[in-house]
């Protein structure tokens, strides 16, 4: 059964530009890691630094690295992954992105 939140975001495909380290957790984020990313407009996409926003911090347990280019999901919909189980995150990696090819 899926879960109808009423209002679906799309995905942006953000950056990882850094690491997370975290001291103290929610248990339910136990195995990921968090990572740092900045959201991609048309632009960025394309190369261009006026074309990056602002850094989210993002849930993954995808493993991006550095530089990696993710699809990532946010606010309400980052925790639909993992209905009906829920976990406190408001930026969740839904994938890796091998390429990306804009015009």
């Amino acid at each position: 059964m899926e879960r109808d939140t009423g209002w679906e975001q799309p995905m942006r495909i953000m950056e990882c530009i850094g690491l997370v380290t975290l001291s103290h957790w929610d248990p339910t984020l136990t195995g990921a890691s968090w990572k740092l990313a900045v959201p991609l407009m048309h632009a960025g996409l394309n190369g261009d630094e006026s074309g990056r926003t602002e850094p989210v911090i993002v849930y993954d347990d995808m493993g991006a690295g550095i530089g990696s280019l993710m699809a990532v999901t946010e606010s309400a919909d980052a925790s639909t992954p993992f209905y009906p189980n829920s976990k406190p995150i408001d930026a969740y990696n839904a994938a890796i992105l091998d390429t990306v090819s804009v015009e």
